[in-house]
C-alpha cells in the first residue's frame, strides 16, 4: 500500500468535501469505531467538518453522531459509534456498536487505533473483523507514536490482518488522503479483503457449522450467524438472551423492511440501529 505525504494540494485531499449536515441521499455508509482516546473524534471531523447531527441512539443515552462527506463524486455518510473497548455486549456502548456493524450492515467499518499502544486496540479490531469483511484500520497518532520512536510497519500488518491499514495523524491531515482512498475501494468491493479469523479446535468449528443453520431459522435473514453461534459457544448471555428472546429477528426484520422502504437515504436510517 502506498503512502501519501499529505498536504493541502494532495489530490485525494482536493476530492474530499465535508458534507456536514448536507449530506442528503448518500452512496455508502460508513462506521467508525475505535476505543476512546485514539483520535476518533479527530479522525470523523476531519471527514465531516464541524456541522454533524448529533442525538440520542434509539431509546438510549448515549450520543449519536453522524455527517457526510463526498469523495469522487460519491456520497459517504459516516456514523461514529460510541468508543468501546469491546464488543462483547457487557455495556450499552459496546452493544451499540455491535449492533449497528452487524445489523446496519455498513459498506465500511473504520476502526481507528492508536499508534503508541497498538496491541491492545488490536483486540476490538480483531472483534470488528469477525463480523465484517468490509474494514479499514486506520492506526492513528502516528506523530506521537514517532516522537516515542516506536515504528509501525503497516504494510505488514495489512498482510497479517487480511484487510486496508492505513497510518493516520487525523490532527494535522496526514495519511487521510489514503484513508480515504482505502474506505472507497473496500466500500465500492473494489478491494477484495481476506480478514484473520482466529481458528478454534476442529470439535469447535464443528460444533460452529452445526449451529448456524439453527440460528438463521430462528433469525431469518440474520447477516452474521456463524458470529451469533461463536458468541453463544463462548457463553455470551446477552447474545443468548437477544436470539431466544426474538430480538436478533425483530432487528434483523426491520432492517430488511426499511432497505426495501427507502434504500440509500438519510431519512430512512435515522434513528434505525
Amino acid at each position: 500500500m502506498a503512502e501519501c505525504d499529505t498536504c493541502s494540494s494532495c489530490a485525494s485531499s482536493a476530492d474530499l468535501a465535508r458534507m456536514g449536515l448536507d449530506v442528503g441521499r448518500f452512496d455508502y455508509v460508513v462506521a467508525l469505531a475505535g476505543n476512546p482516546n485514539t483520535g476518533k473524534s479527530s479522525v470523523f471531523n476531519a471527514l465531516t467538518g464541524l456541522r454533524q447531527h448529533t442525538g440520542n441512539w434509539p431509546g438510549k443515552t448515549v450520543t449519536r453522531a453522524e455527517g457526510g462527506y463526498r469523495f469522487r463524486d460519491r456520497r459517504y455518510k459516516l456514523v461514529d459509534l460510541p468508543g468501546t473497548y469491546s464488543l462483547l455486549s457487557t455495556a450499552q456502548d459496546e452493544e451499540i456498536a455491535r449492533d449497528f456493524i452487524l445489523f446496519g450492515r455498513p459498506d465500511c467499518t473504520i476502526v481507528v487505533a492508536d499508534a503508541t499502544c497498538l496491541e491492545r486496540n488490536l483486540n476490538l479490531a480483531l472483534q470488528v473483523l469477525e463480523i465484517s469483511d468490509r474494514v479499514v484500520l486506520c492506526v492513528n497518532l502516528m506523530d506521537e507514536a514517532r516522537r516515542k520512536r516506536l515504528e509501525i510497519d503497516v504494510d505488514a500488518l495489512s498482510r497479517d490482518l487480511g484487510v486496508p491499514v492505513v497510518g493516520t495523524s487525523a490532527r494535522t491531515g496526514e495519511g487521510l488522503p489514503s484513508l480515504l482512498e482505502q474506505v472507497e475501494l473496500v466500500a465500492t468491493g473494489q478491494a477484495k479483503t481476506s480478514p484473520h479469523r482466529v481458528m478454534s479446535d476442529g470439535a469447535f468449528q464443528e460444533a460452529v457449522a452445526e449451529l448456524t443453520p439453527m440460528i438463521e431459522r430462528l433469525a431469518p435473514g440474520l447477516p452474521n450467524a456463524r458470529w451469533v453461534a461463536v458468541r453463544l459457544l463462548d457463553g455470551d448471555l446477552r447474545v443468548q438472551r437477544a436470539l431466544i428472546g426474538g430480538e436478533f429477528a425483530t432487528i434483523a426484520q426491520r432492517q430488511h423492511s426499511l432497505e426495501e422502504r427507502v434504500p440509500l437515504t438519510v431519512g430512512a436510517a435515522e434513528g434505525e440501529p
